[in-house]
């Protein structure tokens, strides 16, 4: 699993790129594919400039893919091919080039370029997030419905994030109170990621994603949209093209997999959002969090 945005802080990946070759590579390499240093960013800051859309995207794909590229270099228990590979929002893309589907070359041109897009979505149709706790998706729709707002990542089992035009996003939230949420959370954001306001930027993924080298997943991918696995290169251009401005259905993923029998899930990337809500949904399933230079060596 890899996660999306909402997992960065400044000092990310320091420690993996100081004791590891490996991790080095991976950093090095992403600063020459997009002619900046993005490890500087990573590593220092500033804050403002890590939390710019265009920077946080290929940013947290780099440290999660050095980490899992560490982890698979110092874990021998983790060789057996997973089961399934899945990642939220732009964590999908680290999910495919960890599933043999798409280059770490590729992925990181994209990931910029889609948090260009969606910066610029965002500056084109203003917009805002909120997380709505202790309501049911089928409640946080009405919400939306009611308010104009629109349901953009269901996260979790009463644990919804919404967006769309702030004054929509406003009474939505009064609205989610009203029907006895446990708590509202407007989110900082530059734009309503994942709802129609995204549109100019899905559109503007569509050629770059068609003319990017796409195979076949070794491994299924679990789409953001459908919460169903994805296993042909041509789903996963329409996917990569569709979760711009669709809700991703997280919830849904978690449920599936268990569903599955899946078991034991490991988190490659900065934070431990993606593990908490595994833990919380399947409570036999073992979670692991590989996030930082300690806790590259796993144990299965």
């Amino acid at each position: 699993m890899f996660p999306g945005q909402g997992a960065q802080y400044v000092g990310m990946g320091k420690d993996l790129y100081e004791a590891y070759p490996a991790a080095r590579e991976v950093f090095d390499r992403a600063d020459e594919i997009l002619g900046l240093k993005l490890s500087k960013i990573c590593f220092e800051g500033p804050e403002e400039e890590l939390q710019q859309t265009k920077n946080t995207q290929p940013a947290i794909a780099v440290t999660s893919l050095a980490l899992l590229k560490v982890a698979m270099q110092e874990s021998p228990s983790l060789a057996p091919r997973p089961g399934y590979m899945a990642g939220h929002s732009l964590g999908e893309y680290a999910a495919l080039v960890a599933a043999g589907s798409l280059s770490f070359d590729d992925a990181v041109r994209l990931l910029r370029t889609r948090g260009e897009l969606m910066q610029s979505a965002g500056e084109q149709n203003p917009g805002t997030m909120a997380a709505i706790l202790g309501l049911d998706a089928v409640d946080c729709e009405e919400v939306c419905r009611e308010s104009g707002a629109e349901l953009c990542n269901l996260n979790a089992p009463g644990q919804v994030v919404i967006g769309g035009a702030k004054g929509a996003v406003v009474r939505a939230l009064d609205y989610a109170k009203a029907r006895g949420a446990t708590k509202v959370i407007p989110l900082s954001v530059s734009g309503a990621f994942h709802s129609s306001l995204m549109k100019p930027a899905a559109d503007g993924m569509v050629q770059p994603v068609a003319t990017a080298a796409i195979g076949d997943p070794v491994t299924p991918i679990i789409a953001n949209c459908s919460a169903e696995p994805i296993t042909e290169e041509n789903s996963i251009r329409h996917e990569l093209v569709d979760q711009v401005c669709k809700p991703v259905q997280w919830s849904q993923t978690v449920e599936y997999l268990g569903k599955q029998g899946a078991n034991t899930f490991i988190e490659f990337g900065p934070g431990r959002v993606l593990t908490g809500i595994i833990k919380r949904m399947l409570r036999k399933s073992t979670c692991i969090n590989v996030n930082d230079a300690a806790s590259v060596r796993v144990e299965l």
